[in-house]
């Protein structure tokens, strides 16, 4: 009865029990989940299986097919209606595709799924925050993403970054009985806290949603394509209305057949494959990247990693195993026993929080202390020192050798920076005759420097040497001695590793920060809002920034950055605001993201080519034939043909093709001087060569084989030149498509399926001489559009 009213009356100080005493049994765990009071999270907002399946059915596009293959249909030509298939099997893949990524994005969500530290039983345990109850007394280590509401224990001081929640980038000291609110991150210490409020009552339904809301990932493509697909349906219903009207009262056929060069018109201009190729890439990303323990946590983070030209590293757990060896304790005096009892008697005072206390524990953790502490001050990366009060009235302080010494750092300056020099970290241990407090005292005096050595991943140099190798430069953006990162960065075989500075000596504004983020490779000393500046300088420059991080002091250069990308090893908070997480915390993951996302990105861009180049073209060709009072020179199933042999079936396997390019900014606009001019060209072609037959009394069916001809010719020399540069399999793919197009026009079978009829002598030089007036066209267009944007881009 007594733990019960104990544990009610946990907000007041003088109640809150004893270590030993604290935390649930297995009983009240059973009793609290019962009455409900468990951490039952709501599921991120994902798609179900039937709103993944409503929303590739039920699309503007496939609505306008399903309408047109309905019409020709009732028209009484069914075979015309192939393109509606086409629809479907597009439909059946992107549904599949994305039901697939879902699964894998939850398979990798459980790998990545945070954990908490309770005390049930007596007994530290680590369980999953979802099965966090009321009143479990949970232990926050530095770097944590709060999950509950809880009240700080006894005797516990913790660190808290609230920004998450207030803007307020400061960071807060809890103290026993302070509240702490789910969705804010543990900094520089760690402690013990009592949970209040669990699901639903917290923020902790919010939290990532919380951390991203700053930022939300601009994709260029998708706004693009986006732009685009506006135009096209402003363009459809004018451009249909108009192709009906002219059609059906003025080309002098049945309505049956005035009705399928409409159908064929408007078919046309949809890009429906371009669509479902943007969808599927990113989903089929999602899968691809699964494979090298990568997971995905917003679709279009494989774009911008593609377009990253600046990778920002914390040295530490990236080119670094994140761990270090204790290589020297080098004494001020002759107690070499007293030191290493003051060292063992810091690092013992508080909890495990870095890897600094872990390799000096590794040394000395074993053994039994000496010292007695009775007040101590916890390590802050603000201060970067901590320091412990004994019962001889003696302190210790253990930190940074320029902060702790700051004063009189001259007289061990050359011996730090000589360490410095090897790649090593220096820490000064310093004592004080009197209590320890927040501020460093003047009279402090040197004890001992603690050197340490960072051990470096075996992959970091081949993985530095991909970057560099593929015009992407290296930024290492550290808290430590710059000297120190410059050392490590040469060891791990970073170029420009002698570039360094202190960004303690550097003035705090945007206008310094520009000048020294090109000039140098290391930056040292640096503190979380300094990387974030660093970052936004680098942005201002029109560079597209990754940033790497496993740590809280990388949560606001994560969020900065293009694309952020964080260990799983790490912290919560890192993992909260990135886009990527690296489930195997593997640095040596990375080329192989980036190769898959340029890829992707690279071959996608090709593919537009295509497609839009067919948008263009049935747009301009449906006005044409409108306003010239013409027939309408195709039939569906044969512009069915074209696409599929000259768009669909090609950009299938240009996606698959290796392309280690780095993805620029300007798809837009690439996309555009090369999809225009071919549309307009091959309009130019058509319309000209119609107009030659309709007053040489060709015959309709002629015509439209003469048109496909024309237009099928130089769709595939297009698809050649999007091919560039040409590899074996390419060359493969576009003799196949050349092949099956011209056989369509020799064999009986298909020359009945599709319309066509024999040509002469005459006919085929017909097509020859549209064919090289619509090339000259397309490269005199090409020219005039390219000097056109270029005074357009320098006004």
């Amino acid at each position: 009865m007594k733990k019960k009213i104990l544990r009610k009356k946990e907000t007041k100080k003088s109640d809150i029990p004893e270590k030993n005493k604290i935390g649930l049994t297995t009983e009240e765990v059973k009793k609290r989940i019962h009455e409900g009071k468990v951490n039952i999270i709501p599921k991120s907002p994902s798609r179900s299986i039937w709103q993944i399946i409503l929303a590739n059915v039920f699309t503007l596009f496939n609505a306008i097919n399903l309408v047109l293959a309905v019409i020709v249909i009732i028209a009484g030509s069914p075979k015309n209606s192939i393109f509606a298939g086409v629809i479907i099997s597009n439909t059946i893949i992107g549904i599949l595709q994305e039901l697939k990524a879902k699964r894998t994005v939850e398979k990798l969500s459980i790998l990545a799924k945070s954990k908490a530290i309770v005390i049930r039983d007596g007994q530290e345990k680590e369980i999953d925050i979802e099965d966090i109850v009321v009143d479990d007394v949970i232990f926050l280590k530095s770097g944590n993403q709060i999950p509950v509401d809880a009240k700080v224990l006894k005797d516990n001081s913790i660190e808290v970054d609230e920004s998450l929640l207030t803007g307020e980038p400061d960071i807060i000291i809890k103290n026993e009985g302070d509240v702490l609110y789910s969705g804010s991150f543990v900094g520089g210490n760690s402690g013990y806290a009592v949970v209040t409020s669990v699901g639903a009552d917290t923020y902790s339904s919010k939290l990532s949603k919380e951390a991203k809301k700053f930022k939300k990932i601009k994709s260029e493509l998708q706004s693009s394509m986006n732009r685009i697909l506006k135009v096209i349906i402003k363009i459809i219903i004018p451009t249909g209305i108009l192709l009906t009207f002219t059609q059906m009262y003025f080309s002098k056929k049945p309505w049956q057949e005035a009705v399928l060069g409409v159908v064929a018109g408007i078919s046309g201009m949809i890009p429906e494959g371009l669509v479902l190729l943007i969808s599927v890439t990113f989903v089929v990303s999602i899968v691809k990247l699964s494979k090298y323990n990568t997971l995905v946590q917003e679709l279009p983070a494989t774009e911008i990693l593609a377009r990253v030209d600046t990778l920002c590293l914390d040295k530490t757990g990236t080119i670094t195993e994140g761990r270090l060896n204790l290589v020297e304790v080098r004494n001020f005096n002759d107690d070499l026993e007293q030191c290493e009892e003051a060292i063992k008697a810091i690092v013992t005072a508080f909890p495990v929080v870095n890897q600094t206390q872990q390799a000096i524990l590794e040394k000395y953790g074993e053994e039994a202390n000496s010292i007695t502490i009775t007040s101590k001050v916890p390590f802050s990366s603000a201060t970067k020192w901590s320091a412990v009060t004994t019962d001889s009235g003696k302190s210790y302080y253990l930190g940074a050798p320029e902060i702790l010494y700051s004063t009189k750092y001259d007289e061990i300056k050359e011996q730090v920076e000589e360490e410095a020099l090897k790649g090593r970290r220096v820490l000064l241990l310093a004592e004080y005759d009197g209590e320890a407090g927040v501020t460093v005292p003047e009279d402090i005096k040197k004890a001992a420097l603690i050197i340490l050595e960072d051990v470096i991943r075996p992959e970091a140099p081949e993985t530095l040497k991909y970057f560099e190798e593929n015009n992407v430069d290296i930024k290492i953006i550290s808290g430590d001695n710059p000297v120190t990162v410059s050392a490590t960065a040469k060891r791990a075989g970073v170029n420009n590793y002698d570039k360094y500075i202190d960004m303690t000596t550097v003035e705090h504004n945007s206008c310094k920060y520009m000048e020294i983020v090109d000039e140098y490779t290391i930056f040292g000393r640096v503190t979380p809002h300094q990387k974030r500046d660093l970052v936004k300088a680098l942005k201002k420059q029109n560079h597209t920034v990754a940033m790497t991080g496993d740590g809280i002091n990388d949560v606001l250069a994560l969020k900065e950055s293009d694309c952020g990308i964080a260990m799983a090893s790490g912290s919560d908070s890192s993992k909260a605001v990135s886009q990527l997480v690296l489930l195997d915390s593997n640095f040596a993951s990375l080329p192989k993201v980036v190769q898959e996302g340029r890829q992707a990105i690279n071959n996608l861009e090709l593919a537009a080519n295509l497609y839009l180049t067919k948008t263009v073209y049935a747009v301009l060709l449906s006005i044409m034939f409108a306003l010239i009072l013409l027939p309408f020179p195709y039939t569906p199933i044969q512009m069915s043909l074209i696409g599929s042999l000259g768009i669909g079936i090609p950009s299938f396997f240009i996606a698959l093709q290796a392309n280690k390019d780095m993805v620029k900014e300007g798809f837009l606009r690439r996309i555009l001087v090369k999809s225009l001019p071919n549309g307009i060209g091959i309009t130019f072609g058509v319309v000209v060569a119609s107009i030659i037959m309709h007053f040489n009394g060709y015959t309709d069916i002629k015509t439209t084989t003469i048109c496909t001809l024309i237009i099928g010719i130089l769709s595939m020399i297009i698809l050649l030149k999007v091919s560039e540069p040409l590899t074996l399999m390419k060359i493969c793919v576009v003799i196949c498509a050349v092949g099956l197009f011209i056989t369509a026009f020799l064999l009986g079978l298909s020359m009945k399926v599709f319309g066509f009829t024999v040509l002469n002598r005459g006919d085929i030089i017909l097509a020859g001489v549209c064919i090289f007036a619509s090339l000259v066209v397309i490269e005199l267009t090409r020219g005039i559009l390219i000097r056109y944007l270029s005074r357009k881009k320098k006004k």
